[in-house]
């Protein structure tokens, strides 16, 4: 069984998901799970019960939480129990309606929520460096290379996709007029049989879901083209931040301590999806590995993660995605969308979680 088929549903907030945020506005005081449970005294991460929002199944890509659960590091920081809850979800919704303490998103569906429903939500930490979205083509087809290779091609996109599409565009000074969009669902069957010259994929999924049927691809990511922004963002609320610090930095650290144990030994981390925490899934492991293997070195691992430590969000980053989002109509500050102060206390006070590798 393969996971590709409905694999992009979460860079966009859909309207129904916008709508419940709306209304979880009004009902929500911005508590979360734990900290409205009265588990753990204000400020202490001792005791506490936390869930977790997933955006996508349990595959390789949580592999980092799946260290920190194995390992023993949520116990460690004091975390009593961590929920993992599969998506697919932006996680924006589950954060506002205190369904869930944290989540995985990214930071086109948090400036979303912010920019247009005044969503008490914050970005505290990154696990991907870089947007993971690709414009995936064949060697012996179209051969996207470039941007300008772009023009008069028929590129696939998934409804989901098509802001961040049409904001790649803009970035890159082109229109839809340049091109032929071809409405798309999310197995890439239509790139391989040639209905389209290229295929709106993320890197670390189906343009390795691909390969491995025997095609040569290529990759125009769209973070090295005019749209770079952090993804597999960590969410919480401004509540959460302010009333609970001590357990996001608990938090923080166990899945630092997680993602480090993940770098260090890449299968390991898709062993953990496919055959533990994603077994019921039927996850092909040669793709779970490449996956995993992908992620770690191309997304997970910059060099700003080098000088600083995983998780980090360089001023220049925060920057990029500002300007990215206001490119797909999202307008929102860097002080609206990120809060990585309690992640830069964490660092402050153990300086030896910055070197991750052995």
């Amino acid at each position: 069984m393969s996971f590709f088929t409905s694999r992009r549903g979460r860079v966009a907030t859909s309207a129904a998901a916008l709508a419940v945020s709306a209304l979880a506005l009004t009902a929500c005081s911005g508590s979360s799970t734990a900290a409205s449970s009265g588990e753990p005294a204000e400020g202490e991460a001792a005791g506490s019960d936390i869930t977790v929002q997933l955006s996508w199944i349990k595959n390789e890509e949580f592999c980092g939480e799946y260290f920190a659960e194995t390992e023993g590091f949520y116990e460690a920081a004091g975390i009593s129990s961590v929920k993992l809850v599969p998506g697919p979800s932006t996680s924006t919704t589950e954060i506002i309606s205190g369904t869930a303490d944290f989540g995985l998103s990214d930071a086109v569906a948090a400036g979303t929520v912010i920019a247009n429903e005044g969503a008490p939500l914050k970005i505290i930490g990154t696990t991907f460096q870089k947007n993971p979205f690709t414009i995936l083509s064949l060697k012996d087809g179209a051969d996207i290379k470039t941007v300008d290779d772009l023009k008069g091609k028929k590129i696939g996109v998934q409804d989901s996709n098509m802001s961040l599409v049409l904001a790649f565009l803009a970035a890159n000074g082109l229109t839809t007029d340049d091109l032929t969009i071809v409405p798309v669902q999310y197995d890439p069957a239509p790139l391989t049989n040639g209905e389209v010259d290229g295929f709106t994929a993320y890197l670390t999924n189906e343009s390795i879901i691909v390969e491995n049927e025997g095609y040569e691809v290529t990759n125009l990511p769209l973070a090295d083209n005019g749209l770079p922004f952090p993804a597999e963002t960590i969410i919480t609320t401004d509540e959460m931040i302010e009333n609970n610090p001590e357990l996001v930095k608990a938090f923080l650290k166990a899945e630092i301590q997680g993602w480090s144990a993940a770098i260090n030994d890449p299968e390991e981390c898709a062993r953990l999806a496919y055959e533990d925490f994603g077994a019921d899934l039927d996850l092909e492991p040669e793709n779970s590995i490449m996956g995993a293997k992908a992620q770690l070195e191309q997304l997970v691992v910059s060099d700003e993660t080098v000088a600083n430590g995983i998780f980090t969000i360089s001023d220049e980053l925060k920057a990029d995605t500002i300007e990215s989002l206001a490119n797909a109509g999202i307008e929102v500050t860097a002080e609206q969308l990120f809060d990585t102060s309690l992640l830069e206390e964490l660092y402050a006070e153990n300086p030896d979680l910055v070197a991750y590798a052995k």
